[in-house]
């Protein structure tokens, strides 16, 4: 019963507006800064390297290079702090945790586009591809 409680109470938090994103995209993440009675926005761009958790405990590793220097930063996903997120260009990774990334310099540390991954991608069709059994075999 208290685990039907503690989501239950956590539900009422969980932000619905969230863009959808993966490991391996590049998001800009806008927090608000509260520097004494002012309020400002920073905006964070850079490759999602981790997600970790669910529902209201959800957070997000991303990572960006400043001056040759890797900079990470851990967002929560629902906190009031984090105003918005926003695509900025998706990523082809095939891993659920990008940590090799802390170790790649140069291009060896860009990820494949996704649209460029799916481009080459033809589905294979048995009709129409394969030869007639009376066929004469064809000469290479």
């Amino acid at each position: 019963m208290s685990q039907q409680l503690l989501e239950s109470i956590s539900a009422k938090h969980i932000k619905q507006n969230v863009t959808p994103f993966g490991v391996g995209d590049t998001i800009n993440v806008s927090f608000r800064i509260v520097e004494g009675d002012k309020e400002r926005q920073q905006v964070f761009q850079g490759v999602v390297i981790s997600r970790k958790g669910r529902g209201i405990d959800e957070m997000v590793v991303v990572r960006k290079i400043v001056d040759e220097v890797g900079v990470e930063r851990i967002f929560p996903l629902n906190s009031p702090m984090v105003a918005e997120i926003e695509m900025v260009r998706r990523g082809d990774a095939r891993r659920a945790k990008l940590y090799y990334l802390r170790e790649r310099t140069g291009k060896s540390r860009r990820l494949r586009d996704k649209r460029r991954g799916l481009k080459h991608d033809v589905p294979v069709t048995t009709t129409g591809n394969a030869a007639p059994a009376d066929a004469p075999a064809a000469k290479a």
